[in-house]
């Protein structure tokens, strides 16, 4: 759609000053802004959960290293649907950096929403039935593997984060408390130092998930570098992009010049060159709006925890960690 709409010159290869919202905007309007800023965003093939046949919803995957010890760290990973159905090397990254860190990790079984969608939309009822059905899973799974101390729930989505508070993990799991993983991987004093030629601006997410340890200071440990912060929304949203895109496109207009002053601070220009200066975040939604910049000033987004794998695992991380699992690093649990 946008290809066709540059073709026949409905929108300019430069964004223009966005027009005012004060009046409702007509359908043709908000198909425009819609269609204004292309997504460049390569989704996988197939999520991890096909990858490691992990789809049946009657039994518990546990992924762990079968060389450590058994009474090794369990934690609880909730992936949600941005980082399993949509950026699904971010569900399988989170993995492959717990893997590292010698934790255990149980997942639920099969692919669940934590709710928040339809409760932001104002569909209530539906919000609070997803919720219901999945603490009553959660309890089940919690029963079943009752021979486990799991007290970390460690998450990778900010929204995923906001609603999951609502769960009461600690009546599902006595004493375990709610970590995004990088927040996670912090305490585990995890970093990518060493790694060189490569400068970071951080978008932190409206929906933060770093409600334990500040989220630039995480950054910066992970990274091994002085990452420098990006403010202002993406304009993504969650929904608000496809909602009221005209209003999206308001924001991404200064969000777009607030990434030109970061890569004008970073290399003393407007653009990037060869991969110098890479845009981070640890919001799905995000790493979606994000990618909408990348005609205007060159940058590549990614997530924090992706980028960590790839330094630390090499450029083809995800075929050999899922072939690694396959070697007896799955154990499935009968629910």
């Amino acid at each position: 759609a946008h290809r066709l709409a540059r073709l026949t010159g409905v929108i300019s290869k430069t964004p223009p000053l966005p027009s005012a919202t004060t009046i409702e905007a007509g359908l043709l309007n908000q198909t425009v802004e819609l269609v204004r800023r292309p997504i460049r965003v390569e989704l996988p093939k197939k999520s991890f959960r096909e990858l490691l046949r992990l789809e049946d919803r009657t039994q518990i995957p546990i992924i762990a290293d079968p060389t450590r010890s058994a009474d090794s760290e369990t934690v609880f990973y909730f992936p949600g649907c941005g980082s399993e159905r949509l950026f699904s090397d971010i569900g399988l990254a989170t993995i492959a950096m717990l893997y590292r860190a010698g934790a255990q990790v149980v997942l639920p079984p099969g692919y669940l929403c934590c709710g928040y969608p339809q409760t932001s939309a104002g569909l209530a009822e539906r919000g609070q039935q997803i919720t219901t059905e999945n603490r009553v899973l959660f309890h089940r799974i919690a029963n079943t593997l009752n021979y486990l101390d799991i007290k970390t729930v460690v998450l990778s989505c900010g929204t995923c984060m906001d609603q999951l508070l609502k769960y009461e993990f600690e009546k599902i799991f006595p004493g375990c408390r709610l970590l995004d993983i990088h927040e996670f991987l912090f305490e585990k004093n995890m970093t990518l130092e060493g790694v060189t030629g490569k400068q970071y601006l951080y978008h932190e997410p409206c929906h933060n998930p770093m409600k334990t340890h500040a989220s630039l200071k995480v950054a910066k440990q992970l990274t091994g570098s002085d990452v420098l912060l990006s403010d202002r929304c993406c304009g993504e949203s969650g929904t608000l992009g496809v909602s009221r895109p005209d209003i999206a496109n308001q924001l991404r207009f200064r969000k777009a010049e607030e990434l030109r002053i970061g890569l004008q601070t970073l290399t003393g220009s407007d653009a990037p060159t060869a991969g110098e200066v890479k845009l981070l975040t640890s919001c799905p939604a995000c790493q979606q709006g994000l990618a909408k910049y990348q005609d205007e000033t060159g940058l590549k987004t990614d997530y924090l925890v992706v980028e960590m794998a790839k330094e630390l695992l090499g450029d083809d991380w995800q075929t050999r960690f899922t072939n690694q699992l396959q070697q007896g690093g799955i154990e499935r649990v009968l629910l």
